[in-house]
Parts: structure tokens; C-alpha cells; sequence
């Protein structure tokens, strides 16, 4: 074989594997479209019967059940240890505190506006790449997407304010919610690249888990919510947390962390159907015109000449 046939053999070799790199993440990225837009509905269920820092320590106790022993079998909890301050940074940005956000802004607002108002993650992210040193993240095609989301969650709040339906405090705390969730990927990109995704993940649960602990005893104790809520905690805990986790930390070693965060631009529109559909919502002014300015705003401000790979 020729020194040239071999180079296209290596350059065709290369470009299948990129291909399949890319269709791996594109299916990492709709599968976690859809397990963190499924939340907000189920956060909406639950919250009826069960308080908000109770909800989050039932779904990080059941999902340290999963993931701490698969982090023990693959050896990856005495890494992620070495490094505990920097998980427990993460978990608070990117659990802890978030959980307990939405759920307690969910007592007072749709579901689906919920879902539309951390849409804006990208958006922040963007914010959060600049600050951290990445000078490109705000050039001005991504600053006029700054400006177009920020135009959107305007548009959102302001239209729903005028009808009565937004609660200030639940806009606020959706607000920190999106800035955890930008925040936390970066953080663990930096500061965790080195340590098994599955060893950060079951100490940050396990150390969320412990946090909330007395609280989720103390309300369970008291007696169980209805079988409705009981399943709705469980896919929370199971699958929307252990299992969409794990697809997570996949997709941002395939794609880096500002770009994984792009998956908002599905969760929101599942969070809406849903809750028109299931919780019979209402579908507002507010979300007609916001939706497509934020997930526009999100698409400008993440932009890359690099298809997703």
C-alpha cells in the first residue's frame, strides 16, 4: 500500500468515526431533550402532596441507590473523593439548590413556564464562557443572541405579568435556577476532567442525599403521598435523574460543556406539551411569544462553525 492510500485509508477511518461520534451525540442530545423536559411535569404532580426539599431528597437518595454502587464496581468513587470540594460545588450548582428552586417555583407557576424560563441556560452560558476566559463566547453574532433571549424571557414575563399569571419570586428563582445549570458544567469541565463521570456523580448524590436526609424522613414518616406521586418520584429519581445523569456527562465529553446545554432547546417545548396536554395548562401569550425568541437567542448565543460532533 502507497504512502498516499494509506493517508486516505487513515482520513476515511477518521471520518467514519466522526461520523458516528456525531450520531452518538445527536442521539445523547434528544434522549436528554426529553428526560429533563419530563420533570417539570412530574415536579408539578408531586409538589401537591410533597414539599419541595423533600422531593429533592427522595430523588437523590433513590439515585445514590443506583450510582453508588456502580461507582464502586468501576472503582471511580475514591477519584472523585480526592476532589470533593469540587464535587460538592458541583452538586450544589447543578442539584442541590436547583431542585429545591423549581420545585418550590413550580408550586406557583405552570410547568411549561418553568421549562421555558431555564430555556434560557444557553443564554447564561454563553455569559459564563466569557467570564471564565473564553473571549469568542460573546462575539457579536452570540451578543446579539444575548440580546434576542434576554428579549424573550422579557416578552414571556412582562406578557404574563399583565395577565396576572407570573409569581415574582418564581421568576427569580427560575432565574438562579439557570445560572446553577450553566454554571455546574462548566465547573465540572475545568475543575473534574480528569475524574469518572460516574465517581462525581454518585458523591455529589450521595452528599445531596445526605443534606436532605432528616427532612425527607421527617415528612415520609408522617405518611406516603398517593400512588400518583409515589411514581411520579420515582421516574424523577430513576430515570430523570440517575439515568439522564449518566447520558449527560456522556454528551458534554462528546460535545464540551456550553454546548451540552443546548439540550434546552428541547426541553422546554416538552415541558409546555405536557403540561397543555396532561395538566391542561394554559397556553399564554407570554409563551407564544417568548418561546421562539429564547430558543432563537439560545441557538445565537451557542453557535459554532462546528457541526455537533
Amino acid at each position: 500500500m502507497t504512502s498516499d492510500s494509506r493517508a486516505q485509508s487513515t482520513a476515511d477511518v477518521i471520518a467514519i468515526s466522526e461520523s458516528r461520534m456525531s450520531r452518538q451525540a445527536w442521539l445523547l442530545f434528544w434522549s436528554m431533550g426529553l428526560l429533563w423536559g419530563l420533570p417539570y411535569l412530574l415536579i408539578k404532580v408531586a409538589v401537591v402532596e410533597v414539599s419541595p426539599t423533600a422531593l429533592a431528597g427522595a430523588r437523590t437518595i433513590l439515585a445514590a441507590l443506583v450510582l453508588v454502587p456502580m461507582a464502586v464496581r468501576a472503582g471511580a468513587l475514591r477519584p472523585a473523593l480526592r476532589l470533593w470540594p469540587w464535587v460538592f460545588a458541583f452538586a450544589l450548582m447543578e442539584i442541590a439548590i436547583p431542585w429545591v428552586l423549581v420545585a418550590n417555583a413550580e408550586t406557583r407557576v405552570t410547568s411549561g413556564f418553568a421549562g421555558l424560563m431555564i430555556a434560557s441556560v444557553p443564554i447564561v452560558g454563553a455569559v459564563v464562557s466569557w467570564i471564565l476566559g473564553d473571549h469568542h463566547a460573546l462575539d457579536r453574532v452570540r451578543l446579539m443572541g444575548l440580546a434576542v433571549g434576554v428579549l424573550g424571557v422579557g416578552a414571556l414575563v412582562g406578557l404574563d405579568s399583565l395577565a396576572g399569571q407570573i409569581d415574582v419570586l418564581s421568576v427569580v428563582e427560575l432565574i438562579l435556577v439557570a445560572v446553577g445549570y450553566a454554571a455546574a458544567p462548566a465547573l465540572a469541565a475545568r475543575r473534574l476532567a480528569g475524574v469518572p463521570s460516574i465517581g462525581v456523580l454518585a458523591v455529589a448524590f450521595f452528599g445531596v442525599a445526605a443534606m436532605y436526609t432528616p427532612t425527607t424522613f421527617g415528612e415520609f414518616s408522617h405518611g406516603l403521598p398517593s400512588p400518583k406521586v409515589i411514581g411520579a418520584v420515582l421516574v424523577l429519581a430513576f430515570v430523570c435523574s440517575a439515568l439522564a445523569f449518566i447520558l449527560f456527562f456522556k454528551l458534554m465529553a462528546l460535545v464540551g460543556p456550553a454546548r451540552s446545554t443546548v439540550i434546552t432547546f428541547v426541553n422546554p417545548g416538552v415541558a409546555i406539551v405536557l403540561g397543555v396536554i396532561v395538566l391542561q395548562e394554559p397556553l399564554t401569550l407570554g409563551t407564544v411569544v417568548g418561546f421562539p425568541l429564547v430558543l432563537f437567542g439560545s441557538y445565537l448565543a451557542t453557535r459554532s462553525p462546528a457541526k455537533l460532533s
